[in-house]
């Protein structure tokens, strides 16, 4: 996986919910840098999975992508 290059105005997440995750999992403190790698991974894995769940509806001839899809998609991207 490359590394995406993203300012943290420019990530999809708010940065301090993801403080939380990185909280609830065990760290003291977690500094903004922290926050904005989190925010960088997630929104590249979760671009990764809309495209399969994309790809998945278009083969079951539909247009929107459901639940199923992103599950689906989710357990093969991984």
């Amino acid at each position: 996986m490359s590394r995406p290059s993203k300012r943290p105005s420019e990530t999809v997440f708010p940065l301090v919910p993801l403080g939380r995750i990185v909280k609830k999992a065990g760290a003291e403190r977690v500094s903004a840098d922290a926050k904005v790698e989190l925010a960088k991974w997630m929104e590249q894995y979760a671009s990764r999975i809309a495209k399969e769940a994309i790809k998945l509806a278009g083969h079951a001839r539909r247009k929107t992508v459901k639940a199923i899809d992103i599950r689906m998609a989710a357990e093969s991207v991984r």
